[in-house]
């Protein structure tokens, strides 16, 4: 073992005892950290404007500060984006972390403060590694190098107040300390290249001749990656390349739909592939056992959190929970409070929880991606569910999807508009399949298929190869935690994709 190696487990073995302790006591560790948050920003606008000195509970926080929009927040951004200092909290505010679009359709702009990088974003990488070395004691990761896929940012200079704006992981890499370079590649020009196809071809050429161990990043984006290395280099799977490739930590979206074409890439039986939960606003959640890809919540990260049921979150008042009054499996909005300023902050994800001791959650969708159109309250969980069904039972693979109501008259279904990999013999087959397993995950969409009453069979299209990667590109949206829309209640994506048949 290096001496690196050495150093390193004994500093994870040590974090792995503080994780085992916020296990034990889930609730006390979220009540103090709450009071510290708001102890911390009682001076700054914000909590000025809410008299933050005068809170003291958990309810007098609930009662007194709203649950928030981005758009509610964003003239406090704003103000910190040209320049002013202690509006959201009072610690730097280094950098603006680029996230997809608000209702407006444009880009939302979340604050990145030292605290959070710190105590947040990295930590939650360093714990990533502190986890999964502790389920894989004779892990050789260090050993080699880890592909880390980022996406692009750029200094931005305000009333002599210097910051960087970007992509969440062009923030990071652009952070990282100097020994940090040492495990990753590719070097951090080529990692921050704003120009994807150009950088893709750079990160394939020089990591081609490195010993990769490990791989980082969004699936979707990674699978490109893989398959442009394996054409480059002439080979038929990628552990023929990088023989000593053991994990893929991944994040961002679901990895079900693409699990099956990386088993058929690597094919190794020493790979592991490792579920994250890390998002613009801060780094929530990391699977924490070897064969059941749910997360636990971390909670000694800056963030407290709130859950409203999806059932209650459009009411005028909705009531929001904290952790000790959660249940198994239920669908909620998340609410977080974070130490970037982030107050009562909706961030548009739903979880439902598989474990409450200690609290695990599984990611089931957005607040804002699902398909309603005769109450059948479809959500992007059931939807992957019942596809990875179907694709068993038909031996197919999806590359992407994205799906919305179709009204023809006074009928009424959903179109599926679907990229495969490896198409079904019988496209037929794979509807009815399909149909029969949203049916069996989804009550609700169950009641309305009934005889053909409500909703009719779903209209499944197929398209062309590289439908969905053209469509990304035309929309400037390629690489980095850009994603495809998965489920919409309004028709804007799908007629867009259809233009391009």
């Amino acid at each position: 073992m290096t001496l690196i190696s050495s150093v390193l487990n004994w500093l994870m073995k040590k974090r792995i005892h503080q994780i085992e302790l916020f296990k034990k006591y889930p609730n006390e560790v979220q009540e103090e950290l709450l009071k510290k948050l708001i102890t911390t920003s009682k001076s700054t606008v914000w909590g000025q404007q809410y008299d933050y000195k005068s809170i003291k509970t958990i309810n007098d926080f609930k009662q007194r500060v709203p649950i928030s929009t981005y758009e509610d927040i964003f003239p406090y951004i704003d103000r910190l984006r040209k320049g002013e200092a202690n509006i959201l909290w009072p610690g730097e505010i280094v950098g603006f972390a680029k996230s997809s679009g608000t209702t407006a359709g444009k880009s939302k702009f979340i604050p990145v403060s030292i605290d959070s990088l710190e105590d947040c974003h990295y930590k939650g990488g360093k714990d990533m590694l502190s986890v999964y070395f502790n389920l894989v004691p004779d892990s050789k990761l260090f050993e080699g190098k880890s592909l880390v896929m980022g996406g692009s940012g750029n200094i931005q200079e305000v009333s002599n107040t210097t910051f960087y704006e970007g992509d969440l992981s062009a923030i990071l890499i652009n952070n990282l300390p100097f020994w940090a370079q040492f495990v990753r590649t590719p070097s951090t020009t080529i990692a921050l290249m704003d120009e994807w196809e150009s950088k893709l071809e750079l990160i394939m050429e020089s990591t081609l001749d490195h010993d990769v161990t490990g791989l980082s990043g969004v699936p979707s984006w990674m699978l490109v990656l893989i398959r442009k290395v394996l054409e480059k280099s002439g080979m038929n799977t990628l552990n023929e390349l990088w023989p000593n490739l053991e994990v893929f930590f991944h994040g961002g979206v679901n990895f079900d739909p693409y699990k099956q074409q990386y088993q058929d890439l690597i094919q190794s039986d020493k790979m592991q592939y490792f579920n994250t939960y890390n998002a613009s606003e801060g780094f929530f959640a990391i699977q924490d056992q070897l064969h059941s890809d749910d997360m636990l919540l971390m909670l000694d990260y800056g963030i407290y959190y709130e859950f409203v049921p999806v059932s209650e979150q459009l009411g005028k008042n909705p009531k929001s929970l904290s952790l000790s009054e959660v249940e198994i499996g239920v669908n909620y909005a998340i609410i977080i409070s974070t130490n970037a300023g982030l107050w009562r902050y909706k961030i548009g994800d739903t979880v439902s929880f598989t474990s409450l001791n200690p609290y695990r959650i599984r990611i089931t969708g957005r607040t804002k991606n699902f398909i309603n159109a005769v109450g059948e309250e479809l959500i992007i969980d059931n939807a992957e569910r019942a596809l990875h069904i179907a694709c068993q039972k038909t031996s197919s693979q999806i590359v992407e999807y994205t799906a919305a109501p179709y009204f023809k008259g006074d009928e009424i279904t959903h179109q599926w508009l679907i990229e495969f990999v490896k198409q079904p013999e019988n496209i037929e087959y794979f509807t009815e399949t399909f149909d029969n397993a949203l049916k069996s995950l989804n009550s609700d969409y169950e009641a309305k298929r009934y005889h053909n009453l409500v909703l009719k069979e779903p209209l499944v299209q197929v398209m062309p190869e590289k439908t969905f990667y053209n469509w990304m590109k035309n929309r400037e949206k390629l690489g980095g935690q850009n994603k495809v829309p998965r489920l919409s209640n309004n028709r804007e994506y799908v007629d867009d994709l259809l233009k391009m048949l």
